[in-house]
Order: structure tokens, then sequence, then C-alpha cells
């Protein structure tokens, strides 16, 4: 018995290494054929979250391109701007003409860790960030869409529908009015905490504390006046179930938000623009360019 229970802790321990030495030697391996700028501060020096820019193809010199900033899931507490879905997402963006940024932001890194609001912070001073670059990026300030993943579209979704009065303006940015929010594009994101399982970015539970899993929820602050809105999530998603989607759908269409939804069978959680059951880049692409527009002269 002895023997047998050393063994599987044995097994354990090498199992564990292993993921510590994968995550560790992983080395992101972007595109040949687009300009990618990796691991740009946008934080103070003793910050190590950066972003990567994704420069934008077919955009004829002397003109604007939009921009989409992408942000990763992995639950608040994992996940890296430089992983195969990100990588895959915004060079089909960078080549579809738009300027992508992935970004990296505050993530939960031991038991007890407190990160929220800090995660939303750091995202919504990289939306200052590219808006306060745009000349540099060679984009229009005024078309700045948010896009991401599980947990990376409830940030999102939190960039687009929340507003200074809302309390999650990050203290350092200042006085200044806060960039504003083109359109929208969650991918089977989480949009009602109160609904949800207990997030390990509070460290307590929605019991202990209710008023965060309140304020974190982007259905909390959604109203008329919010973005456009492009929702994709599949059927057997287990992870974050659809009935999140449907939520904030029922919600975008009372308000009489401009929105699309694709629902996509038999998909599960976590894909990217090219899940096997169907190509979602023709309809992401349409909706951003609907919204943002298409490449424009910098003095018409």
């Amino acid at each position: 018995m002895f023997l047998r229970l050393l063994s599987c802790i044995l097994c354990l321990l090498a199992a564990f290494s292993a993921s510590a030495k994968d995550k560790k030697d992983y080395v992101p391996v972007y595109p040949k054929d687009i300009k990618v700028e990796a691991d740009v501060a946008y934080l103070p020096a003793d910050r190590k979250e950066k972003l990567d820019i994704y420069h934008p193809l077919g955009v004829p010199k002397g003109q604007l391109a939009p921009a989409v900033i992408f942000f990763h899931g992995g639950g608040f507490n994992d996940g890296d701007k430089a992983k195969e879905r990100e990588i895959t997402i915004c060079s089909d963006l960078a080549r579809a003409g738009f300027l992508a940024v992935s970004v990296n932001y505050k993530l939960r890194r031991m038991q007890g860790q407190v990160t929220w609001p800090r995660n939303i912070h750091d995202c919504k001073l990289a939306l200052r960030w590219v808006r306060d670059n745009a000349a540099r990026l060679g984009i229009d300030p005024n078309r700045i869409a948010v896009m991401g993943g599980s947990a990376g579209g409830a940030i999102a979704a939190l960039l687009g529908y929340t507003e200074p009065s809302d309390g999650l303006e990050p203290p350092e940015a200042g006085p200044g009015e806060p960039p504003v929010v083109a359109c929208v594009v969650d991918l089977y994101g989480v949009m009602d905490l109160m609904t949800y399982h207990d997030m390990k970015m509070f460290a307590k539970t929605r019991a202990e504390a209710p008023e965060l899993y309140k304020q974190a929820s982007p259905l909390t602050y959604l109203d008329k006046h919010d973005p456009p809105t492009f929702v994709a999530h599949g059927t057997v998603d287990t992870v974050v179930k659809i009935e999140q989607s449907e939520k904030l759908v029922a919600k975008l269409k009372e308000l009489g938000v401009p929105h699309e939804y694709v629902v996509i069978e038999h998909a599960p959680h976590s894909f990217d623009l090219r899940p096997l059951q169907m190509d979602l880049k023709p309809p992401v692409f349409a909706f951003l360019r609907k919204y943002l527009g298409e490449s424009e002269a910098k003095n018409p």
C-alpha cells in the first residue's frame, strides 16, 4: 500500500513538473507574413504584463486602419496573449486589414490572491494606450473595437458597457475621458457571475461577497446606449454554458442595442475564428467592417 501511494505521489509530482516545464519552455510562433511587435510595455516599468501588436496587411500607405484589441481567456487566472488561439485570431484580423492588439493583464498566481479590479484596470489602461498611441500605430482612435474569448469576452463587454460613473476606471488613468469603444465581439464570455461558479479572483465566494460578483458582471451595466455587440457560442460548451450568451442577447434585444448572435452547433468551449463546425471569419469581419469601416485617408 505504501509503495502504491508513493508511486502515485511521484507520478503527480512528475506531471506537475512537466506542466510547469511546458509553461516555462513555451515559445510563441508568430506568423511570418505579418509584422508583429511582441512584448510592448503599456503599464509602468515594474509590471511584467505586456501586449503584442499585429500590423495590418493591405492598408494603403497614408491611410488609417481600424483596430481590434483582443483579451485572452483563462478564467481570470490563466492564459496568455501569445497562445495559439490568440495568435491565430490576431493574425486573421491583421490579414483582414485590422490592427490587432493582444493583451496580457493581471492574473491570479497564488491561492488567496485578489486580482479584481486590477485585471479590469489593466485592460482599460491597454485601451487607453492604444487610443493614445494611435498616430504611431497608424489607426483611427475613434474606430477601436474590443474582443475576447471566455473571460476575455467578459472583459471586452465590460470595456464596452461601463462608464466612469460605474467606478471601474483605473485610478492612475487621470481625469481624461476614456476611449469610445465602437463595438464589442464576445466569444463565449461569462456575462452574469451571479449565476456562475465562485471566482478565485475575488478570494471570496458569491455568498460572501455578492456585490463583487455583480460588479464584475457585464449585464450589470448594459443599457440602450451601449455599442453594437457580436456574440458567438457553441451548443456543447460545458465551461461557460450557452445560457450566458442567451441572457446577453435577450437583454440586447430588449434594449434595442444592435447585435448579431451566432450559435455554433456542436462546438465546445474555447475556439478561435476557425472552429471545425463553421468559418467565423466572414460574419465577424463583416460585423467589424460595418461598425469600424474600412481604412481611411489620414487627411481626406
